[in-house]
């Protein structure tokens, strides 16, 4: 330590390398030889070891929901599509024709697409302003119907991609932003629905994929992988480029909801992969990532300005607080898991049993780091040899 001080009973301590913070409580270490002393953890009251056990993960919380706030009260960058129609079906197909450009809503002029679905959706009724060749038209909605809209009308959306997601078929095999797919296969792309059809419909496990990159052509054959998060679903890894960029900001109280949605809303659907990615053990493989992938998406996140950086700071902290209750001895999740068997029992578990299982949790912890980087290396160069992500 650099420095070291003691203030009512508790160490403090800032090491040369302050690259993370622990706790370590006295008589945590399971010590089959520490004596029984009323301040010790081991002989703590179940409860008061379950609380000490979500502290931790309770504060990284905390700190995802305050990021959160944050971000959405700052001028945030908005990356949106064009607030053109793409398609429409059933009785929209009457109102809204591909080609027609919004222009208005409520007399407020529209930047993007989902701006557009936005403002809508903030009155009962709308009055919307359309351009179709050299005509305007005006037309109502109701907000009722906006649901409905968002699934019937689509945004005129290019096969260009936007983002590629490390890791995954498209990174390795070297797609870059701005790349535009005119075929898979053997069929042309004139749009992003087209191209994602084309992808989910085949029954190979490859796509053949033509690409044109500043003017010329390349072809890569991608393997598929399937989504964790839907099954029967297969991708590749990339989105659609956003080309609508504006800021935008949020008051107080909108702002502190929409931080407790994003983070609420987050931590569910991470649970919901965690699930699926155990009961859907072939897909760990594209799920695990180690340093490597955390400095890519860090990357990413930067490019696009602090408050998506900061977005990015709060989702870690939040997959911090996933993984530390998982119920595995040597996480808090195991503090967690053996604080309720002694609330059940009556008393906790014999410590040569605890010794035994937070050597079985610390050495698969030490097999997940090991595979991570593994994993993590493997796609790196994956990556490199496939040529076409030099610049």
């Amino acid at each position: 330590p650099i420095i070291k001080f003691r203030r009512s009973g508790i160490d403090y301590r800032i090491g040369w390398l302050p690259l993370g913070g622990y706790v370590k409580m006295k008589g945590e270490a399971l010590d089959e030889d520490a004596p029984e002393e009323a301040d010790s953890f081991q002989y703590a009251k179940w409860w008061k070891k379950l609380i000490i056990a979500v502290a931790g993960p309770f504060a990284n919380f905390i700190l995802a929901v305050l990021i959160f706030i944050l971000s959405f009260m700052l001028p945030g960058r908005v990356e949106d599509l064009y607030p053109v129609v793409g398609r429409s079906n059933g009785i929209y197909s009457r109102i809204l024709q591909p080609g027609d450009s919004i222009l208005a809503v409520n007399n407020k002029s529209v930047r993007g697409w989902y701006h557009f679905i936005g403002i809508a959706a903030e009155q009962q009724s709308s009055t919307v302003l359309i351009k179709r060749g050299d005509l305007r038209l005006r037309i109502n909605l109701k907000r009722d119907s906006l649901a409905e809209l968002a699934e019937k009308v689509l945004p005129q959306v290019p096969a260009v991609v936007g983002e590629v997601s490390p890791g995954m078929p498209a990174w390795r095999a070297g797609l870059r932003s701005g790349d535009r797919i005119v075929r898979i296969d053997s069929s042309d792309v004139k749009d992003w629905y087209v191209m994602r059809e084309l992808i989910s419909s085949t029954r190979r496990d490859t796509v053949r994929l033509t690409l044109n990159r500043s003017g010329k052509s390349f072809v890569q054959t991608l393997q598929l992988e399937e989504n964790p998060l839907s099954e029967g679903q297969r991708l590749i890894g990339i989105s659609q480029q956003m080309p609508v960029v504006y800021y935008q900001s949020n008051p107080p109280l909108k702002a502190m909801k929409y931080g407790i949605s994003a983070t609420t809303g987050f931590v569910a659907v991470n649970y919901v992969g965690l699930y699926k990615l155990i009961t859907n053990p072939g897909t760990i493989k594209s799920s695990v990532g180690g340093p490597v992938m955390i400095y890519s998406l860090s990357s990413q996140s930067a490019k696009k300005g602090w408050n998506s950086w900061i977005v990015f700071v709060a989702a870690i902290s939040l997959v911090l607080m996933i993984m530390n209750l998982l119920p595995i001895p040597a996480l808090d999740g195991g503090h967690v898991m053996f604080a309720l068997i002694q609330a059940v029992t009556g008393k906790p578990l014999p410590h040569k049993v605890q010794i035994i299982l937070q050597n079985i949790g610390f050495m698969l912890l030490l097999l997940l780091m090991v595979y991570a980087f593994y994993n993590d290396f493997s796609k790196v160069l994956a990556r490199a040899y496939s040529g076409m992500g030099k610049p």
